[in-house]
């Protein structure tokens, strides 16, 4: 059944291009576009689609995280379609399927079953934890393998459920990665902790929470705000009166920055640690020169320590004009990784594919690709920053 539905797709795909560009633009003759297109239709005609969803946030705040995840699911997938692929004797032509989860669980939900019932053979996403968890049940009821890029909460792969895979790192290391910098390199004794009340904000705070109190730290505050706030002032003028030495935000960094630069309006000289949420380029536009205060990680490699980093970067940059921003080579990597378990099952069957992840050995862009029991990295890494010039400039390097 889906073999035949992906032929038809693909012939319907091809029919309808001959169609638009056999028309005669401007009383031309369109004998050489009817051409090209009855090319396209011989050679559309000849392969089987199969679809492979991406899903994030592509409008709201975090938009331009959600786009470069897209963009780097993209770009493997046009590499793969160039280079040809072939499963048990067919040509198979990929397709993204990309869909907007606004950052939402709800519309997060919405657009898993809309790639289910789009029959993909598997779904590069969600950016977000608080996205990612709910939408897996959906996925796991459809037998349907999904890889997060950037979901970094413990909780996404502790459900039970045998479709849910990373290619990051968790918040369970991220999180006493920060906490041991804070404490051991930055001498903290007093630590202010903040999160955005997301399942990614909330539960990486809270890692960092637990190891910071276990490191000999005092927590001299607690507070929580919401992933749409512009306003931490309240919030800041009361850790400000505790007087500590540093202070965990947890969220992303369309509230990062602000929550950092108005930090600095208030005279507040503590240190400011923040995930990989906050750990962008972008952050240090949204938090001005404040954000020479600012430690933020990495649940993974920075793309300078990546063996093919720089040649990914290039490809990247000469496709889509704009810099990378954190998590393209993981979901370039992901879609890597689906065709590999393609390859090995030798079949484009959602379910055979799923069968095939629990062995995989990929080297990609981020470095080896294993996975455990539960979906998670076998070999993780922590990249620790600070900000020269308002750009992201690494600390250290913490293997897993």
């Amino acid at each position: 059944m889906r073999v035949k539905f992906a032929y038809a797709v693909s012939v319907a795909a091809a029919v309808a291009m001959l169609t638009a560009c056999g028309k005669k633009p401007d009383g031309e003759a369109g004998a050489g576009a009817s051409a090209a297109s009855a090319a396209a239709v011989a050679a559309a005609s000849e392969a089987t689609i199969v679809k492979i969803g991406h899903a994030a946030p592509l409008t709201g705040g975090i938009a331009h995280l959600g786009k470069d995840n897209e963009n780097g699911a993209r770009l493997a997938v046009e590499e793969i379609n160039a280079q040809g692929l072939t499963i048990d004797g067919h040509k198979i032509q990929l397709q993204l399927d990309a869909q907007d989860d606004a950052a939402d669980p709800k519309t997060g939900t919405a657009v898993a079953q809309k790639l289910v019932d789009d029959h993909v053979v598997a779904v590069v996403g969600h950016l977000n934890s608080g996205v990612s968890i709910p939408a897996s049940k959906i996925y796991s009821d459809a037998s349907i393998l999904e890889i997060s890029p950037s979901s970094t909460n413990p909780a996404y792969t502790q459900q039970g459920f045998k479709t849910t895979y990373r290619v990051v790192a968790t918040d369970a290391q991220q999180g006493p990665a920060l906490a041991n910098y804070a404490v051991k390199a930055l001498g903290a004794k007093r630590i202010a902790v903040v999160d955005d009340a997301t399942a990614y904000g909330k539960g990486l705070a809270d890692e960092f929470a637990k190891t910071a109190a276990a490191d000999g730290a005092k927590i001299v505050a607690r507070e929580a705000t919401n992933d749409k706030a512009t306003d931490f002032r309240a919030i800041l003028t009361k850790i400000k009166s505790v007087q500590p030495d540093a202070i965990m935000f947890g969220g992303m960094d369309a509230t990062g920055g602000p929550f950092t630069k108005q930090a600095a309006a208030l005279g507040i000289r503590a240190k400011i640690l923040g995930g990989d949420g906050v750990c962008t380029d972008k952050v240090g536009e949204l938090a001005g020169t404040a954000v020479q205060n600012l430690v933020c990680s990495e649940a993974g490699l920075a793309l300078s320590k990546m063996d093919r980093g720089a040649d990914f970067e290039k490809k990247y940059e000469d496709r889509f004009h704009t810099p990378v921003q954190i998590y393209a080579p993981f979901t370039y990597d992901a879609v890597y990784v689906i065709v590999d378990a393609m390859k090995r099952a030798n079949s484009i069957e959602a379910p055979k594919v799923l069968a095939a992840m629990p062995s995989t050995d990929y080297n990609g862009v981020i470095g080896h690709i294993a996975f455990d029991d539960k979906g998670d990295l076998k070999e993780g890494a922590i990249t620790l920053y600070d900000f020269k010039d308002g750009k992201k400039a690494v600390l250290d390097v913490v293997k897993m």
